[in-house]
């Protein structure tokens, strides 16, 4: 059986921010990111976790930042390479844990679409576009795209993160950054997505981060590539017209539909088998991508 769900790590003696999922420790000039177990749905955080999730984001952006190749902020995986107070506490951050290279966050999300789905598919039904960008008729949802769309999106704090067009990038970014980060973003997508095909997965669409370094270069940080990042849908049921079934928290958002939750006051916990199936997901995407079991 899986361990208790971590909901918050609690590491003592340093500044800590505690996002969606994530806790981030800072180190000075280097940062502690540990993958909690929180799953949020509908930009609420959920009361209950999902088993090892922490762990399966973890090792599935280890694998890709390894697999892609290219400038990251990943120092170590190893609880040993951390502070005595990170070390104390081995048992609860292992596999879950990595020690990074702080950098500038630029404020902008990196959206890669490959597929038409999600908000992009409700967007072009409304004015035949996506993020600005004109699109052709008659095009169905969950339909492959002739090539695959940058479409950048603001970084908010609280709530859904704000679709924003090309031209609203460039002004927050400037030019030479907007330029970079939409060619290394498309490329990544481009040769993720070729080597999840083989592996029996589509890639529908899915969001990067990027930070400077204070010699102004951009490297890749937080998560890569996961199911709490990206839309994965299995080849094998892939139907286009309709919206396929994910390796992501979907049975999540079908069962909180389900329960008459109005969306504007804490959520309900989730049953049992809801978290099981959540969890299972999870790990399936990992072992597909990867070829390998978790270590545990």
């Amino acid at each position: 059986m899986p361990d208790q769900p971590l909901l918050q790590s609690q590491v003592a003696g340093y500044p800590v921010r505690h996002g969606k999922v994530r806790d981030i420790y800072d180190l000075g000039d280097r940062l502690v990111i540990v993958a909690t177990d929180r799953i949020s749905a509908f930009d609420w955080v959920l009361p209950t976790g999902i088993p090892d999730k922490g762990r399966i984001l973890t090792a599935l952006s280890v694998f890709w930042f390894k697999h892609l190749g290219g400038a990251n902020h990943l120092l170590s995986t190893e609880v040993r390479d951390l502070p005595d107070a990170f070390r104390a506490q081995a048992d609860v951050l292992v596999g879950r844990t990595m020690l990074v290279r702080k950098a500038q966050v630029v404020p902008i999300e990196c959206v890669v679409r490959g597929y038409l789905a999600g908000s992009g598919w409700k967007e072009y039904r409304r004015d035949g576009k996506v993020c600005g960008i004109a699109l052709a008729k008659g095009l169905q949802e969950s339909q492959q795209l002739p090539e695959p769309i940058f479409t950048p999106a603001t970084k908010e704090e609280s709530g859904h993160d704000v679709n924003v067009s090309w031209e609203q990038m460039v002004k927050i970014t400037g030019t030479p950054v907007a330029l970079e980060l939409r060619q290394r973003s498309l490329d990544i997508y481009r040769r993720a997505a070729a080597y999840a095909s083989q592996r029996g997965i589509i890639v529908a669409d899915t969001k990067f981060e990027w930070g400077k370094l204070p010699d102004g270069a951009l490297i890749l940080v937080d998560e890569v590539l996961t199911p709490d990042s990206s839309r994965f849908c299995p080849q094998d049921a892939y139907v286009v017209g309709k919206n396929p079934p994910s390796f992501d928290k979907q049975f999540v958002r079908d069962w909180l539909e389900t329960t008459g939750w109005d969306k504007n006051s804490p959520p309900p916990e989730l049953p049992a088998d809801v978290v099981a199936r959540t969890r299972s997901k999870y790990l399936e995407a990992y072992e597909k991508l990867t070829g390998q079991k978790l270590k545990w």
